[in-house]
């Protein structure tokens, strides 16, 4: 379905990223992959996944904090692929603390990577597919740009950000053919997840089951985390034509989480 497109993934190393850029590249798409940490075997992974295609998987480790390094990624792109057709814009960041003890630093840097970032990278891929008259753009936000939690202020003021950039960008393309869409997840069990479940356990001196169990019980009503394989069919969905006229929606996938 996506053959000859190029979808660009930020933070796509791991977790939801990855999971998205596998599920796209299965579609045949091309890949850009952006993140840190191991770069080979997440290659490896959506390389496989389009194997079938043949398709070319490119990297790009820009810090997303940085709008000159967000520019020389989008410029790397365009070069080695033409164009980016599908912008996928998930890096992210986490710190948990009340307002009054939020470190600054932290609140600058999660303000910076999960909501300026997409900023930049949609500024910057809009023309292009304007030109074209495709395009996707899809923000990876959460159940907290619907919802908030206590200790997690600039996370969800990041991600209600996203949300609400998302029906800007949607609005202001809507008679062409290129949308704008959010997807919001629950929880999800990404290494960023992962260390929540470890420091509740820890906090608590009880089980990583157990500290699992809490976790989803306080907020998601279905009992079970949300995979990145679902946030990839839900991210082909928005990019194939049955959703040319789904524009500016955040459509939570969160086991029933913003429902209550």
């Amino acid at each position: 379905m996506l053959k000859g497109k190029t979808a660009l993934v930020t933070g796509s190393t791991s977790g939801i990223g990855l999971g998205i850029a596998t599920a796209l590249a299965r579609q045949g798409a091309n890949i850009v992959l952006n993140g840190f940490g191991d770069v080979q075997g997440p290659r490896a992974q959506v390389e496989q996944a389009g194997k079938a295609f043949e398709i070319k998987v490119g990297y790009h480790g820009a810090d997303m904090s940085q709008a000159g390094q967000i520019e020389e990624m989008m410029q790397y792109a365009a070069a080695e692929f033409g164009r980016v057709d599908i912008l996928v814009n998930n890096a992210g960041i986490q710190h948990v603390a009340p307002v009054q003890e939020f470190p600054v630093e932290k609140w600058d840097a999660i303000i910076a990577i999960n909501l300026t970032s997409a900023f930049h990278t949609t500024r910057l891929a809009l023309p292009a597919m304007q030109k074209a008259n495709w395009g996707r753009i899809i923000n990876v936000a959460s159940v907290h740009g619907l919802v908030g939690s206590a200790q997690k202020s600039a996370y969800v003021a990041a991600k209600h950000g996203i949300v609400g950039l998302t029906k800007v960008t949607a609005l202001e393309n809507a008679t062409s053919g290129v949308t704008c869409n959010a997807i919001c997840p629950g929880w999800v069990l990404t290494p960023l997840v992962q260390k929540q479940v470890d420091a509740k356990a820890q906090a608590l001196g009880i089980s990583n089951e157990e500290a699992t169990k809490q976790l989803l019980g306080e907020k998601e009503p279905s009992q079970q985390f949300t995979t990145p394989e679902e946030l990839g069919d839900l991210a082909v969905f928005l990019c194939s034509p049955a959703s040319n006229n789904v524009r500016g929606v955040a459509w939570n996938m969160d086991g029933g989480w913003a429902a209550q």
